[in-house]
C-alpha cells in the first residue's frame, strides 16, 4: 500500500515532467527500504545479519520489480490502462510474490540444531 500511495503521489506531482517508469523506479527504491524495516522488525522479527538481509530483500524485490515493470508497461501501453490503475494491479500481484520470496529467502529462519 505504501508503494502505491507513494507512486500515485509522485505521479500526480510529476507526470508532466517525469516518465511514469522513472517515477516507478524512484518509488520502488523508497518502498523497498520501508518494506525491509517493517518486515525485519515487525513481521518476521529477524535477528539475522542486517546487511545480509537488506541485500537479500533487494534480490527478491529486484526480481519482483522487473516483472512488475514489464507488467506495468504491458497494462499501460497495450491494455490502455491509466498508469495509476495499472500500478494498483501490479502492486497487488507483486506484494504476494514478494511476501513469499521474503519469507522463504530473505528472512528464512535457520533450523535450530
Amino acid at each position: 500500500m505504501f508503494g502505491f500511495v507513494l507512486f500515485s503521489g509522485l505521479y500526480i506531482l510529476l507526470e508532466s515532467q517525469v516518465h511514469y517508469i522513472l517515477i516507478a523506479i524512484a518509488s520502488q527504491v523508497i518502498a523497498i527500504t520501508n518494506s525491509f524495516l517493517v518486515y525485519r522488525f515487525f513481521v518476521f522479527k529477524s535477528t539475522g545479519n542486517i546487511i545480509h538481509e537488506y541485500f537479500r530483500i533487494y534480490v527478491v524485490y529486484g526480481i519482483s520489480f522487473v516483472l512488475g515493470l514489464l507488467l506495468l508497461a504491458l497494462l499501460v501501453e497495450l491494455a490502455g490502462l491509466h498508469p495509476i490503475l495499472a500500478n494498483l494491479v501490479v502492486i497487488t500481484t507483486t506484494v504476494i510474490v514478494s511476501y513469499i520470496g521474503n519469507s522463504r529467502f530473505t528472512f528464512k529462519q535457520k533450523p535450530n540444531n
